[in-house]
């Protein structure tokens, strides 16, 4: 018993230092100190003959201090030994490379290909090697001839992985397609995989060849999995309709789940492709489906309805609740009759009503976060602040970490940064900048970087506690007020550029805010103006691009002036190619062009 222990203690003690001095070595060989590096790995590998990564660094080691000959005479001494571990045969071939002695790579690289007819054992690793080398043809190569020898191997990824690799994109996505041909687990695999090289313009290359390598594919062997990656493709392009006319095709092959057709309309209705998601969620509400569903598909359509201004919004809401009933299924139905009662009707206290009502069918804590929520939106919005500080501070403590915590930190934020308190509100915004909610984390660190950027210092005024102000009025619906507010900033006695004093306003976020408004007020001509002058001041500052954009829609939707709305569309396509723009003018540009799109 005492030499079993004494056995384990020595094979322990010795794995342990082993791997002390690899980890020494691996210090030394990235520190570019070779020939210390050299000695090491020289030791484990005479320890580890079957190590192949103490191999791999040696042999490293020696062509990085031009010791090719000991390259040489190491490979063919293990050959000697073992003639069948022919992956030695590629590490061989490219020592001759590094040497620029292409003839005896390329003979040696053939005897490492060929030895996998006769035996497929290290194919996979040969591969491999190749690949790490960067020899991609012959990499692609070991791995079909692997797969070819062996019907259990499969290395149709790794071939895949390496056609992108080369630019061959084509290839690569049919070696994708294939796979999810071979098995349809691997769907969500391939898309993310594919999802690097898919952009958001259907001109993109990547773009143009996944669709055309896909529809030969259905063309020749037609399955749902085609669509449903024709979907995935459109629905990255924002290419709605195409992507619902895959999904309609889809579930009437199969009528069982509607889902899909749902987190369509979403994702439209995200994008304010209103018309799209609205074809998706009548379509929902005309299935043989659950009730559940059908009262979901109805919430959006709302929202929709809300967005777009349709007159008959409040029947539709009074139908709804006639026909599905006020009850917990249909809370966020009444939540958002609230909203729309208090910001687009102005009746704040028949919106209070329908909550406080809401409350009795709540059955989960997250409906009655979601009411409380609203309600505290509602408090804003008849300036009582501190009663709806009190609501968004009950939903963090009792929805710890949950998304609706996050919003009710941010609306404590929004709110203290209403009313001029920005050491609160920028206390809140930091925690939420790591938010796990995209959404908010951006609207956070949004609001963080503009108190940030112009919170007044030693007293100084920087115009940022009117701006807040003329904010908390927008919100309010009070949008003369609002102006009025913004124009208070502007003085008339020290008139600098566009008759801003620019030492004392925060001018590009006045002057942005209150285009916003006049758009609001339909007054498309006065935020032309406005937009003018902050590229005017600084044609390169952070709203460049936001502002060439807007002034791009105001001409192309609502002042019938293609011709301005080319100029400033191309603006965005030349100029600012970075920006979140870009595809969205690019195609908004073609089609005022002409083109097809």
């Amino acid at each position: 018993m005492k030499q079993l222990f004494l056995l384990i203690f020595i094979t322990i003690t010795s794995v342990s230092f082993s791997q002390s001095d690899y980890y020494l070595a691996e210090d030394y060989y990235r520190e570019g100190q070779y020939e210390k590096a050299t000695q090491i790995f020289k030791n484990l590998y005479a320890k580890n003959l079957f190590n192949t990564t103490y191999l791999s660094r040696l042999i490293s080691c020696y062509q990085e201090t031009n010791k090719f000959n000991e390259v040489e005479k190491l490979l063919k001494t293990a050959l000697d030994k073992d003639p069948k571990q022919a992956f030695f045969y590629v590490h061989l071939g490219y020592n001759y490379q590094r040497q620029e002695l292409q003839e005896l790579a390329e003979k040696n690289y053939a005897i490492a290909l060929n030895s996998i007819d006769t035996n497929s054992f290290y194919g996979g690793f040969i591969g491999r090697l190749f690949k790490d080398y960067n020899l991609l043809n012959h990499a692609i190569l070991a791995y079909e001839k692997t797969m070819a020898k062996n019907k259990k191997a499969d290395y149709n990824f790794r071939i895949a992985q390496i056609y992108g690799e080369k630019g061959d994109l084509k290839k690569m996505f049919e070696a994708y397609f294939n796979l999810v041909d071979k098995n349809i687990e691997n769907y969500d695999l391939v898309k993310r995989y594919t999802s690097s090289y898919i952009t958001d313009d259907a001109e993109n290359e990547a773009n143009i060849l996944f669709r055309k390598t896909l529809l030969k594919k259905s063309a020749s062997n037609p399955k749902d999995v085609w669509n449903l990656l024709l979907s995935w493709l459109f629905t990255q392009q924002k290419d709605y309709n195409k992507a619902f006319t895959q999904e309609k095709a889809l579930y009437k092959r199969n009528p069982a789940d509607l889902n899909p057709i749902f987190d369509l309309g979403k994702i439209a209705f995200e994008n304010k492709d209103y018309s799209i998601a609205k074809e998706c969620f009548y379509f929902i509400t005309q299935q043989k489906t659950l009730q559940i569903e059908k009262i979901d598909a109805s919430f959006y359509l709302a929202k929709i309805a809300v967005a777009t201004d349709n007159p008959e919004v409040e029947k539709m809401f009074l139908s709804l609740f006639n026909q599905y009933g006020k009850n917990a299924s249909t809370i966020k139905l009444q939540v958002e009759y609230a909203d729309f009662l208090t910001f687009k009707k102005d009746q704040p206290n028949e919106a209070k009503t329908v909550l406080e009502e809401a409350l009795n069918y709540s059955r989960s804590r997250f409906d009655k976060a979601r009411i409380k929520l609203k309600l505290g939106d509602i408090l804003v919005f008849t300036g009582n602040y501190n009663k709806a500080l009190i609501y968004f501070s009950q939903i963090q403590t009792q929805l710890k970490n949950h998304e609706l915590a996050q919003q009710a930190r941010f609306k404590v934020a929004q709110t203290s940064y209403y009313k001029a308190d920005f050491t609160w509100a920028k206390a809140q915004l930091k925690v939420l900048k790591g938010s796990t909610t995209q959404l908010i984390a951006n609207d956070a660190l949004e609001l963080f970087l503009k108190i940030t950027d112009n919170e007044p210092v030693d007293s100084i005024p920087s115009g940022l506690k009117q701006l807040a102000k003329a904010e908390l009025l927008s919100y309010q619906n009070k949008n003369e007020e609002a102006l009025t507010e913004l124009h208070s900033l502007f003085t008339p006695k020290i008139v600098f550029e566009n008759g801003l004093n620019l030492g004392e306003v925060i001018y590009d976020d006045v002057l942005f805010f209150e285009a916003k408004l006049f758009i609001k007020q339909k007054k498309y001509d006065d935020a032309i103006v406005s937009f003018s002058k902050i590229i005017a001041a600084d044609n390169q500052g952070i709203y460049a691009d936001d502002v060439y954009y807007e002034m791009a829609e105001l001409y192309n939707n609502q002042l019938n002036n293609p011709e301005k709305a080319s100029e400033y569309y191309q603006k965005i396509i030349f100029d600012y190619s970075s920006s979140i723009y870009l595809v969205d003018a690019r195609k908004k540009y073609r089609k005022l062009r002409g083109d097809k799109i």
